[in-house]
C-alpha cells in the first residue's frame, strides 16, 4: 500500500513517523543515519549530474535557446533583489531585536569580510580545477567547465553526442533511484532534528522567525506569482503550488539547494520543460537565485542594528538591499551558507566582527527552521522562473 502513494505522500508519512520517533525514542541515534545517507547520496550524485547534463545539453543544443536563458537569469536577479527590498521594508515596519547576550560567539568560520572577497571567491570558483569542482561540489566551476566542454563538442559527430546523451540519461536514472528513497531519508532527518533540538529551542527567537518565515512566505505566495503573471499572462498559482509541493518540501528537509538539484530536474521533466534550458538554469539557480538567502542576510543584519540601538539613515538601508542581494548570489548551496555572509553586511553599518559573529551564532540556532524555509524558497523558485521564462518565449 505504501508503494502506491505518491512521492509527496510518502514524504509526509516519513515526516510524521520521524517526528513520533524523535519524541518517543530520542536516544535511538541509528535512525538519524538514514537522513545522513540520503543527503549524502544526493550531494554525491548532484555534481556529476549537473556536469553531465549541462555538457550534453550544450553539445546538443539547437539555436534559439539563448534568449530563454537570458530571460531566466534576469528573473533570478529580479526575484533576489525584490526579496531583499521586501526584507528591508518589513524590518522597517516591524523592528526585530536579537538576544545577543545569550548567543555564544561563533568561531572557526571562514566568513567574507569585504565585498572584494565575494567577487574574488566567485571568480576563483569559475576557473577552479574541473575534477576538483566536481569533488568539492563547486557548482560555478562545474557550470563553467561543462559549458566549455559542451561547446567543444558542438562539432563532434552524432555518435559522440548521442553517447553523451546516453550517459546523461544513465546518471538521471541513478538520481531517480536515490529520490525514491526520500521518505526514509526525510524520516531520519526529522528524527535527528526533533531528538537533538526539540520545539522549545525556538521560543526565544519566535518574533525573529515570524519575520523571516513571513517574509519568505510573502515572496513565495505574492511576489513570485506576480513575476510569473508578468511573463505568462496566466493564473500563476497552479505552477507556484506545484513547485512548492514537489520542490519546496524536499528542499525544506535536505536544507541544500545543491542537493535538491536532482529533484528540480525531475520536476522540470514532469512539467514538460525544454531540457536544453533547465539542465543549465536549475544548477545556475542553485548558485545565484537566492531570494531566501537575501531575506536572511538583510533581516539578521537589521535586527543586529536595532539591537545595538543604532540610528542609521534609510538610504543606507536601501544600499543594504543591493549588497545583501549580491552577497546572496555568492552564498554556497549548502546548509547555512547565507549566514556566513552576515558579517560582510554588518560591516556596512560599522558593526564589529565579534558582534556580527554572535548574529551568525543565532542564525545557526534557528537554522533548523530558517535555513529550511530559505532553501525551500530558493530551490522551488528555480523551477518557477524557468517555467515562466519558457512560457513567455512561447507567447512571442
Amino acid at each position: 500500500m505504501f508503494s502506491k502513494l505518491s512521492l509527496v505522500q510518502r514524504i509526509i508519512v516519513g515526516l510524521i513517523v520521524g517526528t513520533i520517533l524523535g519524541i518517543a525514542f530520542p536516544s535511538a541515534t541509528g535512525i538519524g543515519i538514514l537522513g545522513s545517507l540520503f543527503v549524502g547520496a544526493l550531494k554525491a550524485i548532484a555534481p556529476v549530474l549537473v556536469f553531465v547534463l549541462v555538457l550534453a545539453s550544450v553539445a546538443n543544443a539547437k539555436k534559439g535557446g539563448g534568449q530563454t536563458m537570458s530571460r531566466i537569469v534576469v528573473l533570478y536577479l529580479i526575484g533576489t533583489l525584490s526579496a531583499s527590498f521586501l526584507a528591508v521594508f518589513l524590518c522597517e515596519a516591524v523592528p526585530v531585536t536579537l538576544p545577543l547576550g545569550a548567543a555564544a560567539a561563533a568561531e572557526g568560520f571562514n566568513v567574507a569580510s569585504d565585498i572584494t572577497d565575494v567577487f574574488k571567491t566567485l571568480l576563483m570558483n569559475l576557473v577552479a580545477n574541473p575534477v576538483g569542482s566536481i569533488v568539492n561540489a563547486n557548482y560555478l566551476g562545474i557550470l563553467t567547465w561543462a559549458i566549455i566542454f559542451g561547446l567543444g563538442l558542438r562539432k563532434a559527430n552524432d555518435t559522440t553526442k548521442n553517447f553523451m546523451m546516453h550517459v546523461s540519461d544513465a546518471v538521471s536514472q541513478a538520481v531517480r533511484w536515490v529520490i525514491n528513497c526520500a521518505p526514509f531519508g526525510i524520516m531520519g532527518l526529522v528524527f535527528s532534528t526533533v531528538a537533538e533540538n526539540g520545539p522549545e529551542v525556538f521560543v526565544d527567537y519566535g518574533k525573529l522567525l515570524v519575520v523571516l518565515v513571513g517574509c519568505m512566505a510573502f515572496v513565495a505566495l505574492v511576489v513570485n506569482p506576480l513575476i510569473v503573471y508578468t511573463q505568462t499572462g496566466k493564473n500563476p498559482f497552479p505552477l507556484v503550488f506545484k513547485c512548492l509541493k514537489d520542490s519546496f518540501i524536499p528542499a525544506f528537509f535536505t536544507r541544500s539547494s545543491a542537493a535538491n538539484i536532482p529533484v528540480n530536474m525531475r520536476l522540470c521533466e514532469e512539467l514538460g520543460l525544454d531540457k536544453n534550458n533547465y539542465s543549465v538554469s536549475i544548477p545556475l539557480g542553485a548558485t545565484i537565485n537566492m531570494a531566501g538567502a537575501a531575506i536572511t542576510i538583510a533581516v539578521m543584519t537589521l535586527a543586529c542594528v536595532n539591537t545595538l540601538g543604532m540610528e542609521v539613515p534609510f538610504a543606507l538601508k536601501l544600499i543594504l538591499c543591493f549588497i545583501s542581494a549580491l552577497s546572496a548570489c555568492g552564498a554556497s548551496g549548502v546548509a547555512g551558507g547565507s549566514l556566513l555572509l552576515i558579517p560582510l553586511n554588518c560591516a556596512l553599518f560599522g558593526i564589529p566582527n565579534d558582534i556580527a559573529m554572535q548574529v551568525v551564532g543565532i542564525g545557526f540556532i534557528i537554522g533548523v527552521i530558517q535555513d529550511s524555509c530559505e532553501t525551500g524558497l530558493n530551490s522551488s523558485t528555480d523551477v518557477v522562473f524557468t517555467a515562466a521564462a519558457e512560457e513567455a518565449m512561447k507567447r512571442k
